[in-house]
C-alpha cells in the first residue's frame, strides 16, 4: 500500500506509520507538528516522507496527492488545542478534510479511513452510544469534526469514518492519563472530573484498523470502543498504584465543566458484528500498559481539548 497519513506525527498518526513501515508499505506523512511531534517519527526510512505542512493548504495537498499517488489515506489530522480557536478548527477539521477528501477522490484512492471523536455525539440520550445514534456536537472541536465527517460521507468514496473511544498506547499525550502519571511523579496535586469515558487498547485500535483498511471492506461510521465506561477516578486510583504513592488526602473530584459531557461509552456492536473484531485488552490492563511505556519513554506533551475548570474564589 502507499498510505498517505495526515496528522501523522500525532499518537495516531505515528503509531500507525511505524507499524505500516515494518510492514513493508510507503508512507507519506502531513503534519504541521501543532500537537503533533517529529520525534515521534524515525528519523529517516527509505519508504517514508515527511511533510511539514497543514490540510487547508489545497496547492500542497493536491501536489503531495499528484507526486505519492496513494492507494489508502488515513486522515488523522485534527485542530483541538484551543478550545476558543473555534477558526482554527474550521481550517483544520472542515476546510482541510474537504481539501483531502477532494484529492482522494481525484486520485481515485482505494480506502479513505477518517478518525472521529465521540464528542460528535454530544450528550448522548443513552449508554453505550450506539453508531446510528444522532450527532449534536456542541463544543468547536465536536462540531468542526462532525461537519468533515459529513463532507466525507457526500464524497462517494470507499470510506470509513471510526467514532473512537480514547485510544490508550505508545505517544499517548492528551487525557487524564498522562496529566495524573506527570503530576503525580513530580508531587504535585491532581483532580478529577466526575466524569465515565471508555478507553482501548492501541493494540486493539490496530487490529480494527487491519479490517478497515481491506479494499472492498464495508464502508461507513463505526465506533471503536470496548463498551465499558470507567471513572476518571479509577485511572488515577491506578496511576497512584502504579507509582507506589500514598496520599495524604483524598483527590478531589469537580462536576464536570460546561464544555464537557458526564458519560460517554461508545456501544461498538455494529463494528464487532462488521468486522468479526473484538476487543482484548481489559481497562486496567489498558492503563497500566500505558503507564509501563511512561516509565520506559516518559511524556511528551500534553494537551486537552476541554477548558480548565474556573479558579475557586
Amino acid at each position: 500500500m502507499r498510505i498517505l497519513i495526515t496528522g501523522g506525527a500525532g499518537c495516531l498518526g505515528s503509531n500507525l506509520t511505524e507499524r505500516y513501515l515494518e510492514a513493508g508499505h510507503e508512507v507519506l506523512v502531513l503534519d504541521n507538528f501543532a500537537t503533533g511531534h517529529r520525534g515521534s517519527l524515525p528519523e529517516t526510512h527509505p519508504a517514508m516522507r515527511v511533510v511539514e505542512g497543514r490540510a487547508e493548504d489545497r496547492a500542497l495537498v493536491d501536489r503531495l496527492f499528484a507526486e505519492f499517488k496513494p492507494s489508502h489515506v488515513i486522515h488523522s489530522a485534527a485542530a483541538y488545542k484551543d478550545p476558543d480557536d473555534w477558526l482554527e478548527d474550521t481550517r483544520t477539521n472542515v476546510e482541510g478534510t474537504i481539501h483531502v477528501v477532494e484529492a482522494a477522490k481525484a486520485a481515485g484512492v482505494k480506502r479513505f479511513v477518517n478518525f472521529h471523536t465521540a464528542l460528535g455525539y454530544g450528550r448522548p440520550e443513552t449508554l453505550p452510544i450506539p453508531a446510528d445514534a444522532p450527532a449534536r456536537p456542541f463544543t468547536s472541536y465536536g462540531i468542526s469534526k462532525q461537519a468533515g465527517e459529513n463532507y466525507l460521507a457526500m464524497s462517494g468514496l470507499p470510506f470509513v469514518s471510526l467514532r473512537l473511544a480514547n485510544v490508550t498506547g505508545p505517544r499517548l499525550a492528551i487525557g487524564p492519563i498522562p496529566t495524573f502519571y506527570t503530576r503525580l511523579k513530580a508531587g504535585k496535586g491532581c483532580f478529577c472530573s466526575k466524569t465515565v469515558r471508555d478507553f482501548i487498547d492501541m493494540d486493539d485500535f490496530f487490529s480494527v484498523m487491519d479490517a478497515v483498511m481491506v479494499e472492498g471492506a464495508p464502508s461507513g461510521l463505526f465506533n471503536v470502543s470496548t463498551g465499558t465506561g470507567h471513572t476518571i477516578k479509577e485511572i488515577f486510583d491506578i496511576v497512584v498504584d502504579h507509582l507506589g504513592i500514598t496520599l495524604s488526602e483524598p483527590v478531589p473530584e469537580v462536576e464536570p465543566g460546561a464544555d464537557d459531557v458526564p458519560a460517554v461509552v461508545l456501544d461498538p456492536s455494529k463494528t464487532i458484528e462488521t468486522f468479526g473484531w473484538r476487543p482484548r485488552y481489559s481497562f486496567e490492563q489498558t492503563i497500566r500498559r500505558m503507564l509501563t511505556w511512561y516509565d520506559e519513554h516518559g511524556v511528551t506533551a500534553i494537551y486537552s481539548h476541554l477548558k480548565a475548570p474556573p479558579a475557586k474564589a
